[in-house]
Formats: structure tokens, C-alpha cells, sequence
């Protein structure tokens, strides 16, 4: 008699513990995520976090931690050409995309923690560094000497004159140092340098030198100067992924 009461007790208790269970995983909202290679179904709870919280962590981190605006990057001569011909006419795509973005941007919910506060505050500074850095140098190619008013000026000085200056020794010098330096990281060292001579000596060697320094110098130290640290060791992707109390991924094979 005493078994049965004690078989009967503890079935009572594994059932009365099934029914909680369940009751919790029908308390939480599913949230359907796609991600680089995997389809993605977060459960979490809505008495915790609100959808639109999660919804702007995602953009964050998935969708808007790219390049905002049109890509006009200058490799050769007939890209420059390009640039200066239909400058106006960039200019005008680029306001109009800033504008079309930045509202969503900035009126963006995300968790109310500090580390999705601050990857806000750190997109937003990226997206209106890479705006101002697109106007300036759209408007550059054309008017080397406008940089002399860039945002930029103090934290990429060398190149800002070396491209404004009316002095051409002083731009061929910083542009031979440029090349010196970027020879030292190629597999191909002399490679670079012959290429640096053949283009010294051509007619056109003023807009080629425009290209290094501006396209290449005077951009990726001025890009840096707004970019955050990049998140290579990805603790803020598995941070979102802890959101959720349950979480099924479904991957394509790499």
C-alpha cells in the first residue's frame, strides 16, 4: 500500500512539473532571424525584452554595419574622370541617401544595455563619418585644396597637403613615401616601386598621385579615425543570441 501512494505521489509530481514546464515555453515569442548561413528561431521573453528592441539590435549587428552609400572609389584614371564629370550628380545621390537613412538610424530601439546602447551610438558615428568622408572627397578630386577645410585635417595632415599644396615636389615626395612604405607590405615589393616610377614619369602623373594619396592614404586614415574596433572574436553575435532562452539554428554545410 505504501508503494502505490508513493508510485501515485511522484507520477502526480512529474506530471504537475510537465504542466510548468510547458507553461513557460508558451510564455515566450518566437523570433525568426536569418544570420550568414543559418536560418534562425529565437524564443524569448516578451515580459523581458519588446520586439522592436530586438529588431534594431539585429539591424546593428546584421544589416547596417555595412557601407551606407553608394561605393565611387577611384583604382585607376577613367574612375577619377568619372568623379569629375558627374560630381553634381553624386552629390545629390549621397544627400538624398543620407537623408532617407538617418532617420531610421537614429529613431532606432534597441535593448535598453549598455553594450547595444553603445554599438547604437557607434553605427551612428560611422554612418555620419562615412557621409562626410564621401562628400569631401567627391568634391576633392576635382578641388584637391578643399581639403584644407576637412573634418578630417588634423588627424590625416599629411596627406591633406601633400595633395592641396602647390608645391608638386612636396606631393611627389609624400607619394614616394607612400609607395616606399606600401612596397614593404607586398609580396611583390619592386613590383610596387616600378609601378610608382612609371607613373612618375608620365604626363598624367598629377592625378595619379591623387589616386594614392586621396583614394588610398587620405581615405583609410580618415575610415579609421570613425571605425569602431571590428568585433572579429564575435561577442556581440553570440550576446544576441543569448537573448533568447531557446534558440534552433538551421545551417547550410560550409
Amino acid at each position: 500500500m505504501k508503494k502505490l501512494i508513493l508510485t501515485l505521489s511522484i507520477t502526480l509530481s512529474v506530471a504537475a512539473f510537465g504542466q510548468k514546464t510547458t507553461g513557460k515555453t508558451n510564455n515566450l515569442a518566437l523570433y525568426a532571424y536569418q544570420t550568414f548561413n543559418c536560418d534562425n528561431k529565437g524564443y524569448y521573453d516578451p515580459g523581458k525584452y519588446k520586439k522592436e528592441e530586438i529588431d534594431g539590435v539585429f539591424k546593428l549587428l546584421y544589416t547596417l554595419n555595412g557601407g551606407a552609400f553608394d561605393n565611387h572609389t577611384v583604382f585607376k584614371l577613367s574612375d577619377l574622370e568619372d568623379i569629375r564629370k558627374n560630381k553634381n550628380t553624386y552629390l545629390q545621390q549621397l544627400d538624398k541617401q543620407y537623408q532617407q537613412k538617418k532617420a531610421e538610424l537614429y529613431n532606432l530601439k534597441v535593448i535598453n544595455l549598455p553594450e547595444w546602447k553603445k554599438l547604437h551610438q557607434e553605427t551612428i558615428k560611422a554612418f555620419e563619418g562615412e557621409y562626410q568622408l564621401k562628400k569631401e572627397e567627391l568634391n576633392a578630386y576635382s578641388d584637391p585644396a578643399s581639403l584644407k577645410n576637412s573634418q578630417f585635417y588634423n588627424t590625416c595632415k599629411e596627406y591633406i597637403d601633400a595633395v592641396s599644396s602647390p608645391d608638386k615636389e612636396k606631393m611627389y615626395a609624400v607619394w614616394e613615401k607612400f609607395a616606399v612604405a606600401k612596397s614593404k607590405n607586398n609580396s611583390d615589393p619592386q613590383s610596387v616601386m616600378t609601378r610608382f616610377n612609371d607613373q612618375l614619369n608620365d604626363l598624367q602623373k598629377d592625378d595619379y598621385a591623387l589616386i594614392d594619396l586621396m583614394g588610398m592614404g587620405f581615405h583609410n586614415c580618415a575610415n579609421a579615425s570613425f571605425r569602431a574596433e571590428p568585433d572579429d572574436d564575435g561577442i556581440l553575435y553570440r550576446k544576441f543570441d543569448k537573448i533568447f532562452v531557446k534558440l534552433k539554428q538551421d545551417c547550410d554545410e560550409p
